[in-house]
């Protein structure tokens, strides 16, 4: 009977940095595999390699070793260009800082993906999308808006849709509450919570904050380049 494959799959992924007294060990024969709709959060001291393990998921970045497959398809051996069809069709990202454009409109910022997709079905879609996903965060009022005449919170939402516009399989969030009140990195929390189930969205989160990891489905920890499943955040 054939098996499932996962939506993610990490195999012996290493991540070395030259320094001065020789190479310099990130990530350690890191493995890690997650289903469909999965929601992960991954937790861990500063500096120890939680955007590094990101940025390689998301073919930012390249591993020294390893395989990142997606779907199957092994990412480490594709060339530049594939990469970033494969970042613009399959993948959303979310930073801690939003990076909209100043000088576009919230729908504007929305479409910009688009811009980039070979899909004309997809974008062709896109304005009414992007329209129905920000009524969904609750800016259906401020399409016309600029990032600048919106809160911290709100510019932050912008950046969850304009991750979404394309309808990836995996969304990837660096500390996305880190800059953000208590009320506002709550109702984001929520809504990524939310996504995730609505959607069968898969999830990874980088994170100090404990409130938002506990939402999660699993909860792992990145320490001395590996990551192990913690059981439960108090």
């Amino acid at each position: 009977m054939a098996t499932s494959v996962p939506l993610l799959e990490l195999q012996d992924v290493t991540k070395t940095y030259p320094g001065p007294a020789g190479a310099l060990p990130v990530l350690a024969n890191l493995g890690l595999v997650l289903e469909r709709g999965e929601s992960l959060a991954i937790v861990g001291p500063s500096g120890c390699g939680k955007t590094t393990l990101l940025n390689i998921i998301g073919t930012l970045d390249r591993p020294t070793s390893g395989r990142v497959c997606l779907e199957g398809r092994d990412l480490t051996t594709l060339d530049e260009r594939a990469l970033a069809e494969v970042r613009n069709r399959h993948l959303g990202f979310v930073f801690q800082m939003h990076h909209l454009l100043p000088q576009c409109t919230v729908l504007e910022n929305v479409l910009v993906p688009t811009l980039a997709t070979r899909n004309e079905v997809l974008r062709d879609g896109a304005p009414e999308r992007a329209r129905r996903l920000l009524e969904r965060v609750g800016l259906g009022q401020r399409l016309d808006h600029r990032p600048g005449q919106l809160s911290g919170g709100e510019r932050q939402r912008v950046a969850v849709v304009r991750a979404l516009i394309n309808e990836p399989r995996l969304l990837l969030a660096d500390e996305p509450t880190g800059a953000l009140d208590r009320a506002s990195a709550e109702t984001l929390a929520n809504l990524l919570v939310d996504l995730n189930r609505e959607l069968h969205l898969t999830l990874i989160v980088v994170t100090h904050a404990l409130e938002l990891a506990r939402r999660l489905q699993r909860v792992m920890e990145l320490r001395d380049g590996r990551l192990r499943d913690l059981p439960a955040v108090s």
